[in-house]
């Protein structure tokens, strides 16, 4: 298995303690099993300083949710473009 990248958050709770949480990407690459060709598998793993939580999704999955995120960034971004361009405006 093969840590892609790993994205970390600090952020404190109304105590004002420090808490880490990590979503991290790993890839296990396709294997042959029985003489056929098997998927790669992504794993998803959020990481926090109580435990963590994985998902194992095939390569069909994984572009899903990647399509997913792309289209939900992009549309933030225009939408921040928007107020910025009315604030101009004023």
């Amino acid at each position: 298995m093969a840590i892609e990248d790993e994205i970390i958050h600090w952020w404190k709770d109304e105590k004002g303690e420090n808490h880490r949480n990590a979503l991290r990407v790993e890839t296990d690459d396709p294997t042959e099993q029985n003489g056929f060709p098997r998927d790669g598998q992504v794993t998803v793993r959020l990481m926090n300083t109580v435990g963590n939580q994985a998902i194992k999704l095939n390569p069909d999955e994984a572009l899903r949710v990647s399509t997913i995120l792309l289209s939900a960034a992009k549309e933030l971004i225009n939408k921040k473009r928007v107020i910025w361009r009315r604030r101009d405006e004023e």
